[in-house]
């Protein structure tokens, strides 16, 4: 009877048991017009977006333009886009590692886009775009992490916020520099925050433009740990999610999509949800394997 349940529900449309994590947030009826902003931001070359998927379901995407801190050209933003989307088709996959070349987060976007793209309308199209892509690897099935090294300025302090979870080596600092730009955040990292944090916490990082320093980010829960050097530290980051990512990849992913329904759905949807993820792991290999082993937790 267990193995019959499992089969329904695991034959159920992923539609049916969350909403669909590639759907936009914006559309034409918001005046986002997809097409037409690619293509200016085509116009702006240089750096890349890298992705390698290891055989233990975890994945490295490297921001790769250390010219400009690992600055967001808008090629940059596009493959993010696809990087994204390649995730999110990743079946074998437990969790991602966001990170970026020579020691260096990402200082944001590139300002000559930022100069060229100076329209309002040039720049709501952007933010949609970008808060597009980040509520996407926000809703991956995968536990992320973002490996914080050197400056962290603007637009890769709110990358970091669409991350699970946050690490910093001992000399790297997160900014939200964006009132000096004469600015607020526009890929979601304001509305992020204020979840991560809440609102008085947040509201000191975006008003005062802090330089939040690790010790002082650990102590307001913007960071999970401060990782011990700055040598290694992709292997120590690495070696920390793995303690999240043991065991199957349907388990994993299952553990990630009731967290997420907990948190962006209503109380009674996302009870429901909750119950419909259980149905695809119930009575599974994973759960008749632990049944078999007579598994003992310590």
């Amino acid at each position: 009877m267990t193995v019959f349940l499992w089969k329904s529900f695991h034959r159920m449309p992923n539609s049916r048991l969350l909403w669909q994590r590639t759907m936009s947030l914006y559309n034409h009826t918001h005046g986002f017009e997809e097409k037409e902003i690619k293509k200016k931001l085509q116009q702006f070359t240089g750096g890349s977006i890298n992705l390698s998927k290891k055989e233990d379901g975890i994945g490295i995407l490297t921001l790769n333009n250390p010219k400009l801190m690992n600055a967001f050209t808008g090629t940059m933003m596009i493959e993010l886009q696809e990087k994204i989307a390649e995730l999110e088709n990743w079946k074998d996959g437990k969790g991602l590692i966001i990170h970026g070349a020579e020691n260096t987060f990402c200082s944001g976007s590139d300002l000559n886009a930022v100069r060229l793209l100076s329209s309002p309308q040039d720049g709501m199209n952007m933010c949609m775009f970008m808060q597009n892509t980040l509520t996407r690897l926000m809703r991956l099935p995968l536990i992320t992490v973002a490996l914080v090294q050197g400056k962290v300025l603007g637009g890769g302090a709110e990358l970091t916020t669409a991350c699970d979870f946050r690490l910093m080596t001992p000399e790297s600092e997160i900014r939200f520099v964006h009132k000096q730009m004469g600015l607020v955040p526009g890929w979601g990292g304001a509305a992020r925050l204020v979840h991560i944090l809440g609102s008085s916490p947040a509201l000191r990082l975006l008003s005062g433009a802090v330089e939040v320093q690790p010790e002082s980010a650990l102590h307001i829960g913007l960071i999970e740990a401060i990782l011990s050097s700055s040598d290694e530290p992709l292997e120590e980051t690495c070696t920390w999610l793995k303690l999240h990512t043991k065991g199957p990849a349907e388990v994993i992913q299952a553990v990630k999509k009731v967290i997420l329904a907990g948190r962006e759905l209503p109380l009674e949807t996302a009870l429901k949800t909750e119950m419909k993820i259980f149905g695809t792991v119930w009575g599974g290999p994973a759960n008749l394997e632990a049944l078999t082993q007579r598994t003992k937790h310590k």
